[in-house]
């Protein structure tokens, strides 16, 4: 058992300890209206990438905020009387979309494919930024300083929200079978995403990311992906004068938040030696779901790759196939 956390017992009972703002649902139902009333103009452009058996795309549409966002696409060639299947893919932290061959496993199965690049990371999407960026750290404390409704999570989580309703639109895709999936970052948007946009039947998340802010500093693990806690800290708040406005503020973009608006049916890996994703914040981000759901304990392993994981989501979605 992780000696860095709590014991096994109480994480499962654990519920989370950063705060959640009295207004948070009002806050995502005014996110979500902006988001609707944009004219998303999405747009398909054959992929210079093929196969055999499914259609490649780059697919782009307008985000909130005016923002040009990008995902890769995979559609089956043989569409199915009633629309395929879909997942709704997303990259870890910092990173872009997979390679198009990560793609090709579910297509061969039957599956659309769609694999979001967040804004301001690896990939292609484009970042409109409208805040005091405040250090030179990354997504977590963007537009911190400005306010809830700067913050640059917000646009993130909308963004995973808007594609899966492109998705669900699309002529090719059976609507009331479309997942959401990712690890770490991806993990945390996968949630996200299913907590936004209700009709998300299935989520797999791994390790999710962005969850129980507060606990992540109060066991000094603000540090790798967490690191820019810290340095938002040093560099604006040095003497913590306004910690716990900061962590409320957090609380908006903390999925253990969004976690209890997921409808989907849920099966989450959950790893106990976990430093950068500690067990205890992917504890809170599943305990609070309500849906039907099963975690997959990886008793001796941490943020890192996973053994017979992608065979456990594999058959999660067997059903669908």
């Amino acid at each position: 058992m992780p000696a860095f956390d709590y014991p096994l017992e109480k994480l499962k009972t654990y519920m989370g300890q950063s705060p959640c703002p009295a207004d948070f649902d009002v806050y995502w139902t005014e996110a979500l209206e902006e988001m609707k009333a944009v004219d998303a103009q999405p747009e398909r452009v054959a992929a210079s990438f093929s196969t055999a058996f499914a259609d490649c795309y780059e697919f782009y549409f307008a985000g909130v905020g005016g923002a040009r966002v990008h995902a890769k696409l995979v559609v089956p060639k043989s569409v199915p009387k009633g629309g395929c299947p879909a997942i709704v893919q997303f990259h870890g932290y910092s990173g872009s979309s997979t390679e198009w061959s990560g793609l090709l496993t579910m297509a061969a199965s039957g599956f659309v494919m769609a694999a979001l690049d967040c804004r301001g990371q690896a990939g292609e999407s484009q970042e409109i930024v409208s805040a005091n960026l405040s250090t030179f750290k990354g997504h977590i404390i963007r537009g911190l300083r400005n306010g809830p409704k700067h913050l640059a999570f917000r646009s993130i989580f909308l963004d995973a929200a808007q594609l899966a309703g492109l998705v669900m639109d699309m002529p090719e895709v059976d609507a009331t079978r479309v997942a959401s999936q990712g690890g770490s970052q991806g993990g945390a948007l996968s949630l996200a995403c299913a907590a936004l946009e209700p009709r998300i039947a299935k989520v797999v998340a791994q390790y999710p990311f962005l969850s129980d802010y507060y606990r992540v500093w109060q066991m000094d693990l603000a540090e790798n992906a967490y690191d820019e806690l810290r340095a938002f800290f040093r560099q604006v708040d040095p003497l913590h004068e306004k910690e716990e406005e900061t962590f409320n503020t957090l609380g908006y973009i903390d999925v253990k938040n969004l976690a209890p608006r997921i409808k989907g049916n849920t099966l989450m890996a959950i790893t106990l030696m976990d430093k950068i994703c500690p067990p205890s914040t992917q504890f809170a981000a599943y305990n609070n779901i309500h849906a039907p759901k099963r975690h997959i304990i990886y008793y001796d392993y941490g943020h890192e790759g996973l053994p017979n994981w992608s065979d456990h989501a594999y058959d999660f979605y067997r059903d669908w196939m």
